[in-house]
């Protein structure tokens, strides 16, 4: 069964764990095609292993690599003991700085605070933040929690304490006034804000 697990982006080597996910935003690519970036197909057979993501790293030395991303056709808090487990171990067994790509629902997702795992395991979280406020962020994103933009918030805030840098990102689609929105927030929450091109 041949199935993508690990790709690569650019000089980044990313991780898919999961096609599951709590949001159906209107823009996510994995509407449109069913890989990116070069993968013909991120869709699983199965959701993999520890010693099957652990095998692919055969395939894709992470020494060629700048930074380990965990993000795929699919949220990796869904499957966050893996997700640990497995940072923990690339970041043993390779040194490199690991990234989490999330939609920052983690804690709703799995039931329980879950921002103190992410210590020692993850260099940077990356949270699609999408909109400055929670109708129109719920309208883009289309979660199946009402207080998903609240708690996105809360995560942000919380988990900054341990892990050294925390982003929100935005599409370059959103206006001028939503965008400065979007940056105060950021201040308020006290990480960073980086604006992306819609595709990537």
């Amino acid at each position: 069964m041949n199935q993508t697990i690990l790709y690569k982006v650019k000089n980044n080597l990313y991780i898919n764990l999961t096609n599951r996910c709590p949001c159906d935003c209107v823009f996510c690519i994995r509407q449109n095609a069913p890989g990116v970036y070069g993968s013909d197909n991120l869709w699983l057979e199965h959701e993999p292993s520890f010693d099957e993501v652990v095998a692919e790293f055969e395939k894709f030395p992470p020494d060629t690599y700048d930074e380990i991303v965990f993000c795929g056709y699919g949220e990796p808090t869904e499957r966050l003991e893996l997700m640990i487990d497995v940072a923990k171990y690339a970041k043993k067994e390779f040194n490199k700085h690991i990234r989490v790509n999330t939609n920052g629902l983690s804690n709703l997702i799995n039931g329980k605070p879950t921002e103190s795992l992410f210590e020692n395991a993850v260099d940077t979280v990356s949270i699609s933040l999408n909109a400055p406020e929670k109708d129109e962020y719920n309208k883009i994103t289309r979660p199946i929690w009402d207080n998903a933009f609240d708690e996105l918030l809360k995560f942000a805030s919380n988990v900054k304490q341990y892990v050294p840098e925390v982003i929100f990102t935005i599409v370059d689609v959103l206006s001028k006034d939503d965008t400065e929105k979007c940056r105060k927030l950021a201040e308020k929450c006290g990480v960073k804000l980086r604006i992306r091109k819609l595709d990537t």
